[in-house]
């Protein structure tokens, strides 16, 4: 016995999980638990916002600056020796 597999009409996605019904619901349930959130703990987050200040300062110290060279050898060349800028200048 053989099936035919090409007399049977194939779903096809177009949108994926994004356009489909599940998501929209998904969505608007997140929207609705952010707002009840945002609400109810608006008062008790307010008194850490200047600590979130503070904490932002070393962390984007750390995180952009990427540790000022670290372990060397970053773009080396014949005319990169430092000397006449920086804390290893010999200029008076």
């Amino acid at each position: 016995m053989t099936h035919d597999h090409a007399s049977h009409p194939q779903s096809v996605q177009t949108g994926g999980f994004w356009r489909s019904r599940y998501a929209i619901g998904l969505l608007v349930f997140g929207a609705v638990a952010g707002y009840f959130l945002w609400t109810e703990h608006r008062a008790h987050l307010a008194q850490w916002w200047p600590y979130a200040f503070l904490l932002a300062c070393p962390l984007m110290h750390v995180f952009m600056h990427k540790g000022h060279g670290g372990h060397g050898g970053h773009g080396g060349g014949a005319g990169a020796t430092g000397q006449g800028t920086g804390q290893n200048s010999d200029r008076g």
